[in-house]
């Protein structure tokens, strides 16, 4: 009986995605081994005695299959959470996508009260002391994309968040929580708010609905218009365990990867 080939997973994909996209070079490891055993690749001897590898058809065929399941099982959301993530990366940012960050916020704003200050001055984040005080607690912030400047200065680094709304319904329900707004403008210098497009192509929202200390920014067909810029502030330094959280998710996006995989 002949043994029954493994079944395929993302990483092979990603790995036969890599070779087709690069010299071919081979690795020898076991990914490789069950793409050649799978018929998806097939090595290539030169004549100088070196040995390369190369996508067959049915290789060609797999990968349009997965980047058509890839495509369909993507939500609106998730589109635009990637357009956006690609956009800040190609204007040369570095960016990250899925994080939770801590943010000191007063309580009284945690808590909803009427009096508590303004989200815009409500976060201080260029310090953890202000959370161990009786007036501050934590605030855990989720941004859609949140990014840097690509540089070796701290100070001009810019953080940048970008919240993606593609639901009226949600935008709405979003606007309603001035903490996690003001967790969002301690966590960087400038807010953007993405806004997707309703059933007939038209924006969820107009650019005075949203709070002015956000920058708005609209999809348009297939392109990202700046509706309204975004107010900014210098941020001096990031905490340490806001370093700590971007070193253990890495990059969402890696265009200089994907340009040396071609070499």
């Amino acid at each position: 009986m002949e043994p029954t080939a493994p079944p395929l997973t993302r990483r092979h994909h990603q790995r036969l995605r890599e070779i087709y996209r690069s010299a071919g070079w081979p690795c020898h490891d076991t990914l490789e081994v069950e793409l050649l055993a799978a018929g998806l690749l097939e090595r290539r001897p030169s004549p100088e005695g070196f040995e390369t590898l190369r996508v067959t058809d049915a290789g060609v065929r797999r990968l349009a299959e997965v980047f058509a399941h890839n495509k369909a099982a993507r939500t609106p959301h998730e589109a635009l959470v990637e357009r956006v993530a690609i956009a800040m990366a190609q204007a040369g940012r570095i960016t990250w996508r899925g994080l939770a960050l801590r943010v000191p916020l007063p309580r009284a704003l945690l808590n909803g009260e009427p009096d508590a200050v303004a989200p815009a001055q409500a976060a201080v984040f260029d310090t953890e002391a202000p959370a161990l005080q009786p007036e501050h607690g934590w605030c855990m912030a989720c941004p859609d994309v949140f990014s840097v400047r690509h540089t070796t200065v701290e100070a001009y680094l810019e953080p940048v968040v970008h919240e993606i709304k593609v639901s009226r319904a949600d935008l709405l329900g979003d606007l309603k929580k001035p903490a996690k707004r003001a967790a969002y403008l301690g966590l960087a210098g400038a807010c953007w708010y993405v806004l997707g497009q309703d059933a007939k192509g038209r924006p969820i929202a107009r650019p005075d609905e949203i709070p002015p200390e956000c920058g708005v920014m609209q999809l348009e067909g297939e392109r990202l218009v700046v509706a309204r810029e975004a107010p900014r502030r210098a941020i001096e330094r990031l905490p340490f365990h806001v370093w700590m959280a971007l070193a253990r998710t890495g990059p969402a996006v890696r265009l200089e990867d994907d340009a040396q995989s071609l070499l």
